[in-house]
């Protein structure tokens, strides 16, 4: 008894099929994924680097932040590379990281759509 493991279709990651060879007859074994291509959930969307999502999307958003001691609002870019101040009072609403930027204590934002 021969077995041989063929994908079907163009991608290697699509339903596999496995051939057993008995004899002079063929018989076909339907082998499903261990999880679902096509449907995955947020939680791993979320978690998967920006190219290798299903649909690409940034990791980085503007948002809204508004000022503690005046409340004026101020668009600030998720990862932003500068020291971010308000214009109103000149307060520090951001400080820059690694990667995103860190909000100072008492300012509260909305993400922008």
């Amino acid at each position: 008894m021969k077995s041989i493991w063929q994908p079907v279709g163009c991608f290697s990651s699509e339903i596999k099929h496995r051939v057993v060879h008995v004899g002079e007859k063929h018989l076909l074994l339907k082998m499903p994924l261990a999880k679902d291509l096509l449907s995955p959930t947020l939680d791993f969307e979320r978690r998967q680097h920006k190219k290798k999502r299903l649909v690409q999307s940034p990791n980085s958003y503007f948002m809204d932040v508004k000022c503690p001691g005046c409340y004026k609002i101020t668009t600030v870019f998720s990862h932003a590379q500068t020291v971010v101040l308000c214009v109103g009072c000149s307060t520090v609403l951001c400080q820059p990281t690694g990667g995103k930027a860190r909000l100072t204590e008492g300012c509260s934002f909305r993400r922008k759509h």
